[in-house]
């Protein structure tokens, strides 16, 4: 870090807080939420900070460690995460290291100097690491003020994301009892929270902060799994040349999709946790430099990746929970800027998630509360409402309706199913429930196939019940049955249907069920106007600063290179809009864009200056 960077810092540390967030991070305001949360840690005080993805939860801490005297920790669960923090904190002017695997001997040295001389302010560390006792020994006689758990979700055994080296992290409160400490996520549903607060904090008072999880920029859209790969080549061609994400399951499927891609001609890379580990960081520095690559991952990739113009995320299979769900959807659109979260999912799906709760390793109790949480998730994917709605309320919100999800753009036509789902059940009664959904469907519908004939059941009562329905409509009403509770699936044999929960009173005609029986769609609706185009950033631009944004956009990424960092860690797209729009003449214009603080401006404010006055003429 330059010297003159170090001077301005130890300067705002004696400053206000807003002069210290415009001065150091080149904000001008704080966003919704974050005053707060920054006032309660620079008191001192132990919390617990819930805010959606994008909503600058990392500012909250890092601005009150910049401001605080002594050392504060960072827990952080990817090595990835930690590199990318650091390299932004680095480019403010904070002095900020990370130590994991990837740090050799020397440089380990060079970061414990300077704890000693009392320049770092942010040592970044994985909870593994953490847990070493050589470590701990070592941290025992630093003057440690704060500690950051991020992503403290991974604490929770209910947590979709749980990690067992995150509960040892226990003990850091009894360890260092002079130091605050503070756990942040995007995702922590009210059980997940109160397992956060007493497994960390135990007998700590913790203040607990949740803000709103809406993202009105995203909008959500749920369709029937026909031919996937065909299914995604058609979303994809509303994205041309932009960058997002597409997660599967297993390993093996993002390889074959990511191929797919490929040879349909677009630029597209497979990332697993099976992946050597240089291949992967290889890949995620591609990722966040390139403009246009499209990741193919399981959910290894993505948490904590602070890339602001990530377009579209697509689910190719259903995600864990709701919880899961909204942490891999927020990736997309961190600038503010219009995204679109696209989910596929069929029958198939939902026994496969059923079938891993059931064959995991954890206990009944835990299986029982996965259970209900994919209950939940295949609720949302089967509400007539607002999908909005339906994923806020599960986080205890409830907003008005989105105006812009699938749901609220083309609403379902709901039909009276109770004699549907009556003649089904009776399908799966009358045949021992032994049989799958391919073959009760051709008894409804009066099939002859040799199966049929083979088992007699030609010769049944419902034999022909649905005569004349069209087998993908009928597909599509036992999978919104299975996610309603009237049917099962038995996931330990070989996926025959029998009765659920609800089916008796089905059958007794104590209760109805309205069901979607029109044709499924197999493609997205069209895009709200701006949701999809060349150039987000510079939807609010008239032609000419366009161009200038585009001429920005082209120097930030060859400083970019030359630093050989991501181009959001130069600026992000928010702070070069605002800049294209101001047209800075000076350096003291250069300070008032948002997102300049004074070591950004020393670094890069005569070349960006030089930019502007060069195509302005």
């Amino acid at each position: 870090m330059p010297a003159a960077a170090a001077t301005r810092l130890d300067e705002t540390t004696e400053g206000s807080l807003d002069s210290a967030l415009e001065r150091v991070f080149g904000f001008h305001d704080f966003r919704p939420g974050q005053r707060e949360i920054v006032e309660a840690l620079l008191a001192g005080e132990d919390l617990l900070a819930v805010m959606p993805t994008g909503g600058g939860k990392s500012l909250c801490y890092q601005l009150p460690a910049v401001m605080k005297p002594g050392l504060t920790l960072v827990v952080s669960p990817l090595i990835a995460l930690m590199d990318n923090q650091v390299a932004q904190l680095r480019l403010l002017g904070v002095e900020a290291a990370a130590v994991h695997s990837g740090v050799d001997r020397g440089e380990r040295a060079r970061i414990w100097q300077s704890i000693k001389e009392g320049r770092l302010k942010l040592l970044y560390l994985s909870p593994e690491l953490l847990g070493t006792e050589r470590l701990q020994a070592a941290l025992d006689r630093l003057p440690i003020t704060q500690i950051i758990v991020d992503e403290v979700h991974c604490v929770s055994q209910w947590g979709h994301d749980f990690r067992p080296d995150y509960r040892n992290l226990a003990a850091l409160p009894g360890r260092y009892p002079g130091a605050c400490v503070a756990g942040f996520t995007a995702t922590a549903d009210r059980v997940t929270r109160e397992d956060i607060t007493n497994e960390l904090f135990k007998d700590r008072h913790a203040r607990v902060f949740v803000h709103g999880f809406d993202r009105p920029n995203i909008k959500l859209t749920v369709m029937e799994k026909d031919r996937p790969e065909r299914q995604l080549l058609d979303i994809l061609a509303r994205f041309p040349g932009q960058q997002g994400i597409v997660y599967r399951l297993a390993r093996k499927a993002t390889e074959e999709t990511a191929g797919n891609l490929e040879a349909a001609g677009h630029r597209a890379v497979a990332y697993h946790a099976g992946l050597d580990g240089s291949l992967r960081k290889e890949l995620l520095d591609r990722f966040l430099t390139e403009p246009d690559l499209i990741v193919v991952a399981t959910i290894a990739f993505g948490m904590g990746i602070d890339k602001p113009d990530i377009r579209f995320v697509v689910h190719l299979d259903l995600p864990g929970n709701l919880e899961a769900y909204y942490q891999e959807i927020g990736r997309a659109g961190r600038d503010g800027n219009p995204a679109e979260a696209i989910m596929l999912y069929g029958f198939d799906d939902i026994r496969r998630r059923r079938w891993l709760i059931e064959n995991g390793t954890a206990s009944d109790a835990q299986k029982r509360v996965e259970h209900r949480r994919l209950d939940a998730l295949l609720a949302f994917t089967e509400t007539s409402g607002c999908r909005k709605q339906a994923l806020l309320g599960y986080f205890g919100e409830a907003p008005p309706p989105c105006g812009a999800c699938d749901r609220c753009l083309e609403p379902p036509e709901l039909s009276d199913a109770t004699g549907l789902a009556q003649a089904l059940l009776g399908a799966i009664r009358a045949t021992d429930t032994r049989f799958g959904q391919a073959h009760l469907l051709d008894v409804l519908t009066g099939e002859q196939t040799a199966k049929v004939a083979q088992f007699g059941h030609d010769r049944l009562e419902v034999f022909g019940a649905a005569r004349g329905m069209d087998k993908r409509v009928l597909r599509n009403a036992v999978r919104q049955l299975y996610a309603s509770g009237v049917i099962e699936v038995d996931i330990a044999g070989h996926g025959a249907l029998r009765p659920g929960r609800k089916a008796a009173a089905i059958v007794a005609g104590e209760e109805t069920i309205a069901l979607d029986l029109t044709a499924p769609r197999k493609k997205p609706g069209k895009a709200r106007k701006g949701a999809s185009g060349a150039s987000q950033a510079a939807a609010s631009l008239d032609a000419a600063d366009a161009g200038l944004l585009r001429a920005l956009k082209a120097l930030r990424l060859e400083i970019a290179r030359e630093i050989d960092k991501p181009a959001y860690v130069v600026f992000s797209d928010a702070t070069l809009n605002d800049m294209a729009q101001k047209r800075p003449a000076d350096q003291a214009g250069f300070l008032a864009v948002d997102g300049v603080g004074e070591t950004k401006r020393s670094l890069y404010g005569e070349r960006f200056i030089a930019a502007i006055r060069d195509f302005t003429g």
